[in-house]
């Protein structure tokens, strides 16, 4: 992979450190994306908790270019956590397409549950409606567009020969041609996913197009990965469903080398976070419940993690 340059962000509440070399535990450096994707929203608010929960660890978050710049800086040592979707994870962790990975879950971040919005004056009903017709994909090489390809791919779909595909580094952008009648349709994923938020706040509203329960089978047969997922009822204005579709769960990685006693002390905060209720909405679903539930093999946690998971009772 190739190396991309960084930005580093600052905030009262973290304390810069030294990237290069392994990192003590108590200051963590931690790799988000772009700045206007969900992770760093969601970075912010994980360093605001654990803040709160273990006030000596200090944190630096790093602005980067997404999963793949994420794991790439992992592999070189040059962030000790970041956050990564879950088709980055299965990628590298089951070793997709290229050698298994000795990067770490530490762990589960949010679910990533991808959808079509549409404006609610449309036609379009199905995925099949859409073929033919222009979808903004956001940006080409995006984790977004990834997903895209993989829930496609499943029903025998290809983003550039099916549709008339459009690219675009700005979720914004993509709402804005779906509001205006220049597309007919964004692709995105997650909860409260500001394109969508976009869109359903728009004069005409959103509807939102998912895989129907026999496409969903049909995906999960190709891609076992892919899991149902429900978006919760009004999350999006307009929105008085759940809607049933299909995605993946956000991660957090550490870099192989990680020490142990970090990732202990990093699982026992998140689990005392929990405890007292400090999860923040943008990090409600950061459990070990759900880290347990989504990570298909043990061996990929953190062991750390592990081990305070088995000191906890959470695992045998």
């Amino acid at each position: 992979m190739m190396r991309r340059r960084t930005f580093l962000l600052s905030a009262p509440a973290l304390v810069a450190t030294s990237v290069s070399g392994a990192a003590q535990p108590g200051r963590i450096t931690l790799g988000t994306a772009a700045e206007s994707g969900g992770f760093p929203i969601y970075g912010e608010a994980f360093v605001t908790m654990m803040k709160a929960v273990d006030p000596v660890m200090d944190f630096r978050l790093v602005e980067t270019r997404g999963a793949d710049d994420n794991v790439a800086m992992l592999e070189d040592g040059d962030l000790d956590l970041a956050l990564v979707t879950g088709e980055v994870a299965q990628e590298v962790l089951g070793g997709v397409g290229q050698p298994r990975s000795g990067l770490k879950v530490v762990t589960a971040v949010y679910a990533m549950p991808g959808m079509f919005a549409i404006r609610a004056d449309s036609r379009f009903r199905a995925i099949i409606d859409l073929k033919g017709h222009r979808v903004v994909w956001n940006a080409e090489d995006s984790d977004l567009a990834r997903q895209a390809r993989y829930v496609m791919g499943g029903l025998g779909l290809d983003l550039d020969r099916d549709f008339e595909a459009i690219y675009s580094d700005n979720p914004a952008e993509g709402a804005a041609m779906v509001i205006d009648g220049r597309a007919s349709a964004l692709w995105g994923a997650g909860l409260r996913w500001p394109g969508f938020v976009k869109v359903a706040l728009s004069a005409r509203g959103a509807r939102f197009v998912v895989p129907d329960a026999d496409e969903i089978a049909a995906i999960r047969k190709k891609h076992s990965f892919l899991v149902p997922l429900t978006v919760p009822a009004g999350l999006y204005r307009g929105q008085y469903r759940e809607i049933e579709t299909i995605g993946t769960w956000s991660m957090m990685l550490a870099r192989a080398d990680l020490n142990d006693a970090l990732g202990r002390r990093l699982a026992a905060s998140l689990q005392k976070a929990e405890r007292t209720g400090q999860l923040t909405r943008h990090l409600r679903q950061t459990t070990a419940r759900n880290t347990l539930a989504v990570v298909s093999a043990h061996e990929t946690l953190q062991p750390g993690v592990m081990s305070h998971y088995r000191a906890a009772g959470l695992v045998e």
